[in-house]
Formats: structure tokens, C-alpha cells, sequence
């Protein structure tokens, strides 16, 4: 009799199963894009309060986010495509105490801990949460 309920047992266990199927990460295009909405963009900005800078997001190969809040700055970096969001951003400011387009950002990845390029900053894009109307 042990072997009538090993067989069912063994055959279930041999059929396969369909794999979960994540949904697909979205571009980080459309991770930034989804970051501004409800924002408005302002004139970009040479300097930025480095304070700010402690609420930061990578925007994998496209964009640092730097603060929160109502208003938010876009850094789309020269050589951004080696951004990615496993990096530890480390900036050395440039004589000031603000963090502006002629710094550089080193990348020190996160898991592995080796130093694996930079990227130059350029102009700050301010995105500020735009005002609803009460009643609204």
C-alpha cells in the first residue's frame, strides 16, 4: 500500500510548476519621470545646499535625485551611464560649502566596496510639488 501513495506523491512532485513572472522593472526614464510628476521644473542652478543632499536617489545610468519635499534637484551627470543605484556617491566639494556643477562625484560600489569611476556634475534642475488649488 506504501507504494500506491508514494507514486501519486512522486508524480506530483515531478510536474512542473510555472515559474512566478515578475513584473518588468520600469526604465529609469520612466522611474524619473514618475519621481516629477505633480512637479514643475524651475531654472536650473549652478549650487545646491549640500544638507540636502543627504535624501539622494540614482536614477540607475540617468540621474541623481538630490533632497525631498516640495522642491527636489535633477542632476543628469556627464557620464551618468555609469550610475548606478548599488553606488555609494562620494564628493569632495570644491572650496565652497555648496555642491555645484564643477564638483565630482566618485562611485564606490555598495556590495563589492571598490572604487569604479566618477561622474562630473553639471547644472542643478530644481522640481518643485506644484500648488493644488483648495477645493481641489
Amino acid at each position: 500500500m506504501r507504494q500506491t501513495f508514494l507514486i501519486p506523491a512522486l508524480l506530483a512532485s515531478a510536474v512542473p510548476v510555472a515559474p512566478a513572472i515578475a513584473a518588468p522593472r520600469p526604465s529609469p526614464e520612466a522611474q524619473l519621470e514618475k519621481l516629477l510628476a505633480g512637479r514643475t521644473a524651475g531654472q536650473p542652478v549652478s549650487c545646491i545646499n549640500p544638507r540636502i543632499s543627504s535624501e539622494t536617489q540614482v536614477i540607475d545610468h540617468t540621474a541623481i535625485v538630490y533632497g525631498s519635499g516640495r522642491t527636489i534637484y535633477v542632476q543628469r551627470p556627464g557620464n551618468a551611464r555609469a550610475l548606478s543605484s548599488d553606488d555609494v556617491l562620494v564628493t569632495r566639494l570644491s572650496g565652497t560649502d555648496q555642491l555645484c556643477d564643477v564638483d565630482v562625484v566618485h562611485l564606490h560600489d555598495r556590495s563589492g566596496g571598490w572604487w569604479h569611476g566618477f561622474v562630473t556634475l553639471n547644472r542643478f534642475v530644481p522640481y518643485t510639488r506644484t500648488r493644488v488649488a483648495a477645493g481641489n
